[in-house]
Order: structure tokens, then sequence, then C-alpha cells
């Protein structure tokens, strides 16, 4: 065992006291030095923002069609989005208008004589049919008396101008309530005539709701009609051939 001396002896040999050293630390890179390379490697002439550069560039001479997939992308959605902007702006234009005027609409009387001349004769009834139905209703009979007119006119213009079928059914439905709304309230004396009268002035006006309506088909000038051809064969069926004895042209038979 050996023994715990520390005094210093000719034979022993004393060690120095060596510090360790910590190692060094990897030197940093410069701030941004990743990015500015990436950077300088996307300019150049393969790189990514140089070729979408390119495309930019060479999109009005390709047009729509032919320029590159991500610029017709970027394009369309600027454009689907700045319509769905102005269309929110428009409608909320639209809908504070409405509103404005359904809010002033309580002010027009109804069920009263307040129309005369021949336009009396359908308008009065109706006017007298909403205000005597439209009790309990969250709306004021003045106004569904409004939406009434504004459907009747709606249905008149869109059906001239536009010539949908969804207007149309739209403008039949208004004239066959308004017709009904006529008979059920005109006096049973002069009901056949306010009726009769509606209907001539709602057939008059379909002239215009419905101009173009056909049932025949339409052909367009200059454009040859679509015929179906189904090319078929018929192959007569032949006669099963008749077997012949041997000696049936013989004249010498056994």
């Amino acid at each position: 065992m050996l023994p715990n001396d520390n005094t210093p002896r000719a034979d022993r040999q004393e060690l120095a006291y060596l510090p360790v050293p910590f190692p060094k630390a990897p030197p940093k890179e410069p701030r941004f030095a990743a990015l500015r390379t990436w950077w300088q490697e996307a300019w150049e002439e393969d790189g990514v923002l140089h070729a979408m550069w390119e495309d930019v560039l060479s999109a009005p001479e390709d047009g729509f069609r032919y320029m590159a997939p991500w610029l017709r992308a970027v394009l369309m959605v600027a454009g689907v989005s700045f319509v769905v902007l102005m269309a929110k702006a428009a409608g909320e234009v639209v809908l504070q208008g409405l509103h404005q005027l359904l809010t002033a609409v309580p002010k027009v009387q109804v069920g009263v004589d307040t129309s005369s001349g021949v336009f009396a004769v359908v308008d009065q009834p109706v006017r007298t049919y909403i205000a005597q139905h439209s009790t309990g209703l969250p709306v004021a009979a003045s106004t569904v008396y409004t939406l009434w007119l504004l459907t009747g006119i709606v249905g008149l213009v869109l059906g001239y101008l536009s010539r949908n079928n969804g207007v149309r059914a739209m403008w039949t439905a208004w004239g066959t309530a308004t017709g009904f709304m006529v008979w059920t309230t005109a006096p049973e004396a002069s009901r056949t005539v306010a009726a009769g009268l509606a209907g001539l002035a709602w057939t008059f006006l379909s002239a215009f709701a419905m101009r173009g309506l056909t049932l025949r088909r339409r052909v367009v000038a200059g454009r040859p009609a679509k015929v179906t051809v189904k090319p078929e064969i018929h192959v007569p069926v032949q006669p099963p051939a008749v077997e012949q004895h041997p000696h049936s042209g013989c004249p010498f038979r056994d």
C-alpha cells in the first residue's frame, strides 16, 4: 500500500497544473447569408425568380390562354376577389335601398279606394284581399302589397329582357295569384267582369313578358339542323338449299 505522504522527495516527479482548454465555437455565419445566397441563385439564368420574371414579361404576347399556369391562377384569383368585393358592395347598396323602401311602405293605405279608372278594377280587390289576409304577419299589409307590385314589375321586365323560363314561371304564378285575389274579393255581381278584365290585362302584358316563347323547335339560320343517321344493312334470309338425288336427272333410273 502506498503511503499517503506529500513530502517532496528527489525520486518523485511533480506535475505542474495544466489547464484544460475549452473547444472553440465555430465561426458564426454572417446574418442573412443563407437568404442572400438563395436570392442570388434564384436570379441566375436557371433560377426560380428569373423564370417567373420571364413568364411575366412574355405574358402579353402569350395571352391569357398560353401564359404560365401560375400567372393565370393569380390573375383568376385576383379577378374573382374583385368581383366578390364589387358584388358585396353592390348588395349592401341594394339591401339598404330596399330597407329604406320597405320602411316607408307602411304609409301606403291598403284596403282603401286609393286608385281609380280601369286599374282600380284589379288594384282595389288586391288591396282588400291583402288587408284581410295579412293579419298576424310580422310585416305590415302595405309591405306585402309593395312586394306584390315589385314581383310583377320584375317578372315583366326580366321576362322581356332575359327570356328566362324561371322568370316566366314567376310571371305566370304572379298572374294566377292576382286573378285569384280579384275573383275572391270582387263583389259577386261584378266578379266575372273584374276577373275577365284582370285576365285581359295579364294577357296583354304577357305579350312582353313572354316574348319569344314558342313550342316549336328553334332552327338557327345558317346552321344545319341536327339529323341523326343510323345506317343499317338488312340481309334477306336465303331459303335453305334443296338436296337433289344423284339420279334425279337421269332418264334411266332403276
